[in-house]
């Protein structure tokens, strides 16, 4: 160690160009580093959907639900096992234990495929293959409405596709997805009394569409040395190529339509004519059903925006992807298709990643500037102008230096980084304050400035290694936590490592060369004075002799202190995080079991009116059917639900959240009697 600070004191050009190499370093690593509002976190569940048409709840239960649990149960990575058995339906939730996190978790998900496909020979008939969906915790960070005044359901959505088109050519996007598009259908509107006059079922109609519809292998022709594939033709383009489908009555149609005719007393002269006479008869399905094109009905799920009909548009940014850049270009982007838009149709922001994380990063730089001017002002008034300078200067350059480091490791610019450094800053000068002050001292005392600097550095080196240290390891339980918590808060640790252990390298090698370039302390003149006879310094040894004289009574008031402290402490709140200042909040709301989703749609319609009403709201989205996509990594979205809906209302403050919530949750229980506001809550990490 002494060689390495006599060193850095005596060679002056490589320790400034070290500086140097730090500012550049340091500056062009944040610009590359990237920018995300959370830190890249799993959320281990899966989801696993199974159609059973036709079946009730119990025999969904029974015949489906209770086989796959039974194969998710031999998997010893599972938590546990949370399972809904509806009507044709069967949804089963999946967790993961807290210790298999983004590396391990592929692994664990193949598994659990595999146990899902040994079940599926073994379920009934009837029954759909089970989808195993392992993305449940994707975060779409830039949520979208589009409307359109004027404009059909139908053209609203042809526009949607088009926006999202374009959305997904930009840079850093890795998906783009559509919510609450209705499905399409044709509908076929049969009378009974023709097809039983025409000797017609259902069944001759369903078996008739599925044979001309299907795509085969038409097999190839050789021709001259060249082999020709046979690509038949006929497949329908429109509703209408539908009603032209010729129907011929099938075998058992014609056969039992004529044995109750047998039994009228006809001879089988007449039966054969009356079969060759079917079998010849031609008849299109436009003659006896009306074909006409619409929307699944009930939608399965609905979307509005400010009360009026649209379609959500979903967007995720790369994992490392800069996310204020992607966002910019999003902006860039939609700006353009904005101005090839008919008037009526308008894209809506309803929660948009780029604005939070740039607003978080220029909250870290507030921070940074306002603990840089109070180490400056504090230090100034006993210290001067210069310490403040040399502190202050060395404080950046341990945040510049962090970021060389945060780039090496792949940490990005997030919530718990950021909150890392911000932690940190009040300890990064702590090093350099100690180093400083003591060759200031030194100088004081007359003696020479090189003597002053090795010495200062070298005798604090192993002590404020030490305390560093110490500090560093306070946080190494959250590293070390094999649960979320430790995935999730692991780069706080590694950031507040980095930024402590470097200050303490910039305090041992940096502050004493500039103390000895910069610092201009005079001894006093004539007979030296003792550096602590001063005042303030007489009145602190005062009081500390005085509680040294009565040292039982101090040792007794300071352990009644820790014991009224520890009892105090199961009287604070705790929470994993404070609530968050996102602007924003999300209304739960809940209809008796079995009601429509229109009747949802319909009350939810006069609850937003309410809010678009109220001057602190700025908007609100509707989600009707079934939660809103996982827009923020905190939020779980909602299962299916016909009698569920949700509200993302949005703010200029997240202020203002708390006083509306305060005029709305009365004026619900007033004009929406059995209604259920089951919560309304604040979107914050739990």
């Amino acid at each position: 160690m002494k060689g390495l600070i006599r060193y850095a004191l005596t060679h002056r050009i490589v320790v400034y160009f070290v500086v140097i190499l730090l500012v550049l370093g340091g500056a062009i690593s944040f610009f590359t580093l990237p920018q995300l509002e959370d830190p890249i976190f799993t959320i281990k569940t899966a989801t696993i959907l199974t159609s059973y048409p036709g079946a009730s709840p119990e025999e969904v239960e029974l015949e489906v639900t209770d086989r796959l649990e039974q194969a998710v149960q031999q998997l010893t990575q599972v938590k546990d096992i949370y399972s809904i058995s509806r009507a044709g339906e069967s949804y089963i939730k999946v967790n993961i234990k807290q210790q298999y996190w983004s590396d391990r978790l592929p692994q664990v998900w193949d598994e659990l495929r595999k146990k899902i496909h040994d079940v599926q020979p073994k379920l009934p008939p009837g029954v759909e293959t089970s989808r195993v969906m392992d993305d449940f915790g994707f975060v779409y960070g830039f949520l979208l409405s589009v409307t359109g005044d004027g404009f059909s359901y139908k053209e609203l959505e042809e526009y949607a596709k088009v926006i999202r088109k374009e959305l997904s050519l930009i840079k850093g996007v890795s998906r783009v997805e559509l919510w609450g598009v209705q499905d399409q259908v044709v509908y076929l509107d049969i009378s009974e009394q023709q097809f039983s006059e025409l000797s017609l079922t259902p069944q001759t109609v369903q078996q008739t569409l599925e044979k001309q519809n299907m795509v085969v292998n038409s097999g190839f022709v050789d021709e001259g040395g060249k082999r020709l594939r046979i690509a038949p033709t006929g497949e329908f383009t429109s509703p209408e190529e539908i009603g032209e489908l010729i129907l011929r009555p099938a075998a058992e149609d014609v056969i039992s339509n004529l044995m109750l005719q047998r039994r009228e007393g006809a001879t089988f002269e007449e039966v054969a004519k009356e079969i060759e006479k079917e079998s010849t008869n031609l008849i299109r399905l436009k003659d006896v059903t009306q074909v006409r094109q619409g929307y699944k009905d009930p939608p399965r799920t609905i979307m509005q925006f400010d009360g009026s009909g649209s379609i959500g548009i979903q967007i995720a940014g790369a994992d490392d992807a800069n996310i204020v850049d992607v966002g910019n270009r999003l902006d860039e982007t939609l700006r353009m298709i904005e101005s090839h838009l008919p008037v009526g149709i308008e894209m809506h922001k309803i929660s948009w990643q780029s604005d939070l994380v740039d607003e978080s990063v220029n909250g870290f730089f507030i921070n940074l500037t306002e603990a840089i001017l109070i180490v400056i002002l504090v230090l100034i008034i006993p210290s001067g102008l210069r310490m403040g300078l040399i502190i202050g200067s060395n404080l950046v350059l341990t945040i510049l230096g962090t970021f060389i480091f945060m780039a090496m490791l792949d940490i990005q610019l997030q919530r718990m980084s950021l909150g890392a450094l911000i932690i940190a800053l009040g300890m990064m000068v702590d090093n350099s304050i100690v180093v400083a002050d003591a060759i200031a001292v030194r100088l004081r005392q007359g003696k020479d400035k090189f003597e002053a600097a090795y010495e200062s550095a070298l005798q604090n080196a192993l002590p404020l290694f030490a305390a560093t240290l110490i500090a560093v390891l306070t946080f190494y339980p959250i590293f070390a936590s094999k649960e979320d918590a430790g995935e999730y808060c692991r780069s706080l640790f590694q950031v507040v490592a980095i930024s402590l252990l470097l200050s303490w390298v910039v305090a041992m090698f940096i502050t004493p060369l500039q103390c000895l370039d910069w610092m201009k302390v005079k001894a006093p003149e004539g007979e030296q004075k003792e550096e602590f006879n001063r005042p303030i310094f007489r009145i602190f040894r005062k009081v500390v002799v005085a509680l040294v004289k009565v040292r039982f009574l101090t040792l007794l008031v300071l352990g009644a202190l820790l014991i009224s402290s520890l009892f105090g402490f199961q009287f604070v709140s705790q929470m994993f995080f404070p609530d968050s200042t996102r602007p924003q909040m999300m209304i739960d709301f809940w209809k008796p079991a079995g009601t429509s989703i229109q009747q949802v749609a319909k009350e939810l319609k006069i609850l937003e009116e309410k809010i678009v009403e109220d001057p602190l709201a700025k908007s609100v989205s509707a989600f009707m059917g079934g939660g809103p996509p996982r827009f923020y990594l905190p939020v779980d979205p909602e299962k299916n639900y016909s009698n569920y809906g949700q509200l993302i209302v949005n703010f200029d403050s997240y202020k203002d959240v708390y006083p509306f919530v305060e005029n709305l949750l009365p004026w619900a229980d007033e004009h929406l009697p059995g209604s259920m506001i089951v919560s309304v809550k604040r979107t914050h990490v739990d």
